[in-house]
């Protein structure tokens, strides 16, 4: 039975390692970035570059009578946003841009970025060998 246990814990170990590789972080923490940054640039090739196709980006949000709803937008609508300039309006001495990641597991990535204005937690996929952000939810920050 001890066998059977070391077995086991030898196994996790080496499953476990091969989760996450310094590569997989340097190329997730770069794809997250170039969603960031691509807004703030208005670049919207680089914002492409980090959106899987069928990106979906939510947040919950509230009608007039209190009743939650899920606002939805997908890859061209955040490239066509990128590309019309939508996060250049924030100077550079104020754009935030903290980049953590949560988790990953073989192909997928858990990871948050903080911005100026708002939060997404990203879920990220190694699709085709690259990482692209498959799912975002967000939320705003509080106004000063």
């Amino acid at each position: 039975m001890k066998r059977n246990l070391v077995i086991f814990a030898i196994i996790s170990i080496t499953i476990s390692s091969q989760a996450q590789t310094p590569a997989d972080s340097a190329a997730i923490k770069e794809t997250a970035l170039n969603y960031v940054e691509g807004w703030y640039e208005g670049n919207g090739d680089r914002m492409a570059k980090a959106l899987h196709p069928e990106l979906a980006k939510r947040i919950v949000l509230k009608d007039d009578n209190g009743n939650s709803w899920l606002s939805t937008m997908g890859a061209t609508n955040l490239v066509q946003g990128a590309r019309r300039g939508g996060g250049k309006e924030t100077p550079k001495d104020q754009q935030q841009k903290d980049v953590s990641i949560l988790d990953i597991y073989q192909n997928a990535a858990s990871v948050k970025a903080v911005m100026v204005g708002w939060i997404d937690y990203m879920h990220m996929a190694k699709w085709n060998g690259e990482w692209r952000i498959v799912n975002v939810l967000w939320e705003y920050k509080p106004r000063k």
